[in-house]
């Protein structure tokens, strides 16, 4: 067997850099698996904008075997509910992997519970920004060529003026300053904002994006999108 390749693939920063480096290193991308738990709180899995990865791996050319797997957003259960729709990819759909593609940077919680999952599936792990220092992964993603924007914000320090804003060193730099005064994690690690890419390398086309602020509570705010779809360079209109 090949060292084929299974992504989990948020459609944030870290998902799509992991996936971008598995295929610099040879791995063969045998399916994508993007996570819609039913519950906006989930300890494991992104909720924002989910549907709109269908956009991204279509762009990424990854389309035919992209799944979008629908959980309970339980703690624990979770886990095993993502192993079974595994399980049936293999069995149903004759998918092969062993290597689990992670973005993961410092969240040992969401590391142990995806080694268990491998273990389960004789599958190794595959998690290329895994310790990295935060500063310098962050610039990493700018020299790499990946545009994300913030899709949602939940914490005190990050004011909705940073939604929507497409990422760039200058960015970077600004939430570095605000995570030192703050107190937040500037990757985000610990949930304090989710992230969309709308351009990056092994993408065909950009992915352009209407939408509105919204704020859902005390220093949590979300873009809700209007409308989104591929496009020759992205563009994102606040209405």
């Amino acid at each position: 067997m090949t060292n084929k390749a299974c992504a989990f693939f948020s459609g944030g920063k870290d998902s799509t850099y992991a996936l971008h480096k598995a295929y610099d290193n040879g791995l063969e991308i045998s399916c994508i698996i993007s996570i819609r738990p039913m519950r906006k709180d989930s300890y494991m899995f992104h909720y924002p904008m989910v549907e709109l990865t269908k956009l991204q791996t279509e762009s990424m050319g990854f389309s035919d075997f992209h799944y979008i797997v629908d959980v309970s957003g339980e703690k624990e259960k979770e886990i095993n509910e993502i192993l079974n729709e595994l399980l049936k990819i293999k069995e149903n759909d004759g998918i092969e992997f062993n290597t689990l593609i992670l973005g993961g940077i410092a969240s040992k919680y969401q590391y142990n519970r995806f080694k268990k999952i491998a273990e389960k599936l004789n599958s190794s792990i595959f998690d290329p920004q895994w310790g990295e220092d935060t500063e310098k992964y962050l610039y990493e993603l700018v020299d790499y060529g990946i545009v994300f924007i913030l899709s949602q914000i939940t914490t005190y320090g990050l004011s909705e003026e940073y939604l929507g804003i497409a990422s760039d060193k200058s960015f970077v730099s600004k939430i570095m300053n605000l995570s030192k005064r703050y107190g937040f994690h500037p990757a985000f690690e610990g949930g304090e904002a989710e992230t969309f890419v709308v351009k990056a390398p092994l993408f065909k086309k950009d992915i352009c994006i209407e939408g509105s602020k919204v704020k859902t509570n005390e220093f949590e705010y979300s873009l809700n999108v209007k409308k989104a779809e591929l496009c020759n360079k992205f563009k994102i209109k606040i209405l």
